[in-house]
């Protein structure tokens, strides 16, 4: 159909809203017109579909949260599939602070411990739960959320899945105050002072 001059308004909000709710739906990882994507077209065994990075992960004496993933970073493999693992260690006390993932969903699962999460949806709202051993909980794609270890004694294991084998990360406390965001913008963003974000900024470098 040919737009013109003459075309409605609210069919040309119609339109635009058509292609944005399609570019929408199509903002995941691409199908692949193949079984699976060779770094090379030498052929490849089973090995290349064998991850072993997470073999002998627990470490009881951690003192700071940990995350080795297996993305298509650290496993090839995974390029095309929409699928990747991270495990989460939290040590006692830990906290995975604020952050989002904008390509993907995870699905958490604790598999040692007790662990406090939640999420802000759009409208502020927050969902928080305390998940236990066994017990899973989604944070939906690109939604800010934490975890945090309460027990000042036990460690925390959980694994998280994602919908992407590259789920992206930003950290909400890094993004905001270690990129270079002129301290006055931050000040008043946050109702606050110079001194105080500059405080901040010293603390995240530590």
């Amino acid at each position: 159909m040919a737009i013109n001059s003459s075309t409605s308004p609210i069919l040309l909000l119609a339109l635009a809203m058509i292609l944005a709710i399609s570019r929408t739906a199509q903002a995941n990882d691409p199908d692949i017109l193949t079984d699976f994507i060779t770094p090379n077209t030498s052929a490849v065994g089973a090995s290349f579909f064998t991850y072993s990075g997470l073999n002998g992960i627990y470490n009881p004496y951690l003192k700071n949260f940990t995350v080795i993933k297996a993305s298509m970073t650290e496993f090839p493999a995974l390029n095309g599939q929409s699928v990747s693992y991270a495990v989460l260690q939290f040590p006692p006390a830990g906290v995975n602070p604020p952050h989002t993932h904008p390509r993907a969903a995870e699905l958490l699962l604790v598999i040692m411990g007790t662990l406090e999460v939640g999420f802000v949806d759009t409208k502020n709202v927050l969902f928080n739960q305390t998940l236990k051993e066994g017990d899973m909980f989604v944070f939906p794609k690109g939604l800010v959320h934490f975890q945090y270890n309460k027990n000042h004694i036990q460690s925390v294991i959980a694994v998280s899945a994602f919908g992407s084998a590259n789920a992206g990360l930003l950290s909400v406390p890094k993004s905001v105050f270690t990129t270079g965001i002129d301290d006055n913008v931050l000040a008043k963003s946050f109702k606050t002072d110079v001194p105080t974000v500059q405080k901040i900024k010293i603390g995240l470098k530590n």
